[in-house]
C-alpha cells in the first residue's frame, strides 16, 4: 500500500486496486474540526448569551440543541444507505451547505420555533457531515488498513473544541450572538463546502463481497441479537457517557472547588481523548472486538465511579479526568470500527447508521435525564454512582456481541472445526 505521506499525483490506489483520494484525508480532517466545532461546540459558549439577549428560558435554547442530536440520529439511518450507494462526496457537500443555512437560520431567528427549526436543520447536516459519512468513507477507501486513517481523523476532530471553543468566545466578546453565528457560518461555507467537493472525488469502489459465512445483506445483520445486544451496549454507555461529561462541573462545583477549577478538570479530559486514540490501534492487535468492548465500557464506569469516590486532591481528579479521557477517546473507535469487526465494510453505512442512532439518541437526553435525576437521589454523587451502574450493565452485556460461530468446511465439503467469524475473516486475508 502507497505510504499516507508519500507525494502522488492523483489519488493513491490500495489493497484490491481501489483508488484513494490522496487529498481525502487532510480535507476530512480539516473538515470534522470544523464542522464539530462550529455546528456543535459553539453552542455551549454562546447559549448564556443567546438566553440573556433574547429571554429565552436556557431549558427551551438546550432542548432545541438536543433535537438537532435527536434528528441527527434519525436522519443518519437514510444517510448510511446513500453513502453506501454513492459516496460522500454528495453527501458531504450538501451537508455542508445544509449547516450553512442552518446557522444563518439561528441567527435571524426572531422566536423559539424558528430557532427550533433551524437547530433541526442542523440535525441533518450533523448527520451528513459529522464522523459517521467520515468513516464510511475512509473505511471503505482504506480497508483494511482503516484504523489508522479513522485514528488520524478522530485525533483531528478532538481538536475542535479546543480551536472553536476559545475562537468563538472570542468572537462574541467583539460581536454579538447573532453577528458571532453568521461569522461562523461564513466560516463553515468557506472551509467545507469546497474542501468536500474537491477531495472526495475519487471513484466510489464497489461493496467488497461478503465472505463466505457472513449474512448477505442488511436484514440478516439487524435480526441477529449480536447486533441488538451491541445497540443496546452502546447506548446504555453513550447515556452515562455524556451524562458525565455534562454534570462533571456541577459535581465539582458541589463539592466546593471553583468554576475554573471545575472547568480545568473538564478540559484536561480532552487532552485524555487525544492520547486515547493513538493508543487504540495497540489494543487492537492484542484484543478481540468483544474482549476490548467490555473492557472500555468497563473502565468508562469504573472512571466515573472514580469521580463519586474521589473528593480530592485536585491534581488527583485532574489524573482521573486524563483517565477517563483515554477512555472516551478509545470508545469513539471503539464504536467505528464495531461493524467492520463483526461484519465487514459490504454495507458500512446503514449499519453504522442504525447502530449510531439509539446511541445518539441517548447522548442528546442524557443531560437532561441526569440533571432531572438530581433531585430525587439527592445531588451528583449519587448521580455518578447510578451512571456507573449503567455503564457496568452495558459492560456486561457486551461479551455477547459476538457473531454466531459457523462451521468451516474443507475442500470435500466435509466439517473440520467450529470457528468465529473474526477468527475467520483475520485468517482468509
Amino acid at each position: 500500500m502507497t505510504d499516507l505521506n508519500t507525494p502522488t499525483r492523483g489519488p493513491a490506489t490500495g489493497s484490491g486496486g481501489r483508488s484513494r483520494p490522496r487529498a481525502a484525508l487532510p480535507a476530512l480532517c480539516l473538515t470534522q474540526i470544523t464542522s464539530w466545532g462550529i455546528v456543535y461546540y459553539a453552542f455551549p459558549v454562546l447559549n448564556p448569551e443567546i438566553t440573556h439577549a433574547t429571554g429565552w428560558p436556557a431549558g427551551a435554547t438546550t432542548a432545541a440543541f438536543s433535537l438537532a442530536l435527536v434528528v441527527s440520529a434519525l436522519a443518519g439511518i437514510r444517510v448510511g444507505r446513500i453513502l453506501d450507494r454513492r459516496g460522500p462526496r454528495a453527501v458531504m457537500t450538501t451537508g455542508s451547505l445544509l449547516g450553512t443555512v442552518s446557522l444563518l437560520l439561528v441567527s435571524a431567528a426572531p422566536s423559539l420555533p424558528v430557532f427550533f427549526a433551524g437547530w433541526a436543520l442542523a440535525g441533518v447536516a450533523m448527520a451528513t457531515t459529522f464522523y459517521q459519512p467520515a468513516f464510511a468513507a475512509l473505511t471503505r477507501w482504506w480497508a483494511p488498513d482503516h484504523i489508522r486513517v479513522l485514528t488520524v481523523v478522530t485525533l483531528a476532530g478532538g481538536l475542535a473544541s479546543t480551536v472553536f471553543a476559545p475562537l468563538t468566545a472570542l468572537l462574541a466578546a467583539h460581536l454579538s450572538w447573532r453577528h458571532t453565528y453568521l461569522t461562523l457560518a461564513g466560516l463553515l461555507a468557506v472551509l467545507t463546502i469546497p474542501a468536500h467537493a474537491l477531495a472526495l472525488r475519487a471513484p466510489w469502489p464497489p461493496a467488497p463481497p461478503t465472505a463466505p459465512n457472513h449474512a448477505d445483506g442488511t436484514a440478516p445483520v439487524t435480526r441477529t441479537r449480536s447486533f441488538w445486544l451491541l445497540a443496546a451496549a452502546f447506548t446504555l454507555s453513550a447515556f452515562a457517557m455524556y451524562a458525565v461529561v455534562v454534570a462533571l462541573v456541577p459535581l465539582l462545583l458541589e463539592r466546593g472547588y471553583s468554576t475554573a477549577q471545575a472547568a480545568w478538570v473538564l478540559g484536561i479530559g480532552g487532552a485524555g481523548q487525544t492520547l486515547g486514540r493513538t493508543l487504540y490501534a495497540a489494543l487492537v492487535r492484542r484484543t478481540t472486538a468483544m474482549a476490548r468492548s467490555t473492557i472500555l465500557i468497563a473502565l468508562g464506569g469504573l472512571t466515573t465511579a472514580a469521580f463519586a469516590v474521589v473528593p480530592g486532591p485536585y491534581a488527583l481528579l485532574i489524573a482521573v479526568s486524563v483517565v477517563a479521557g483515554v477512555v472516551r477517546g478509545n470508545l469513539t473507535l471503539l464504536q467505528a470500527t464495531a461493524i467492520t469487526d463483526r461484519w465487514g465494510t459490504t454495507h458500512y453505512g446503514r449499519l453504522s447508521g442504525l447502530l449510531a442512532a439509539p446511541a445518539t439518541t441517548a447522548a442528546a437526553l442524557a443531560p437532561f435525564a441526569g440533571a432531572a435525576l438530581t433531585t430525587p437521589l439527592g445531588g451528583y454523587r449519587p448521580l455518578f454512582f447510578l451512571l456507573a451502574g449503567v455503564s457496568m450493565a452495558a459492560a456486561l452485556i457486551a461479551p455477547w456481541t459476538g457473531i454466531p460461530r459457523m462451521p468451516l468446511r474443507d475442500s470435500h465439503k466435509r466439517p473440520v472445526k467450529w470457528r468465529s467469524v473474526a477468527v475467520f475473516r483475520r485468517t482468509s486475508r
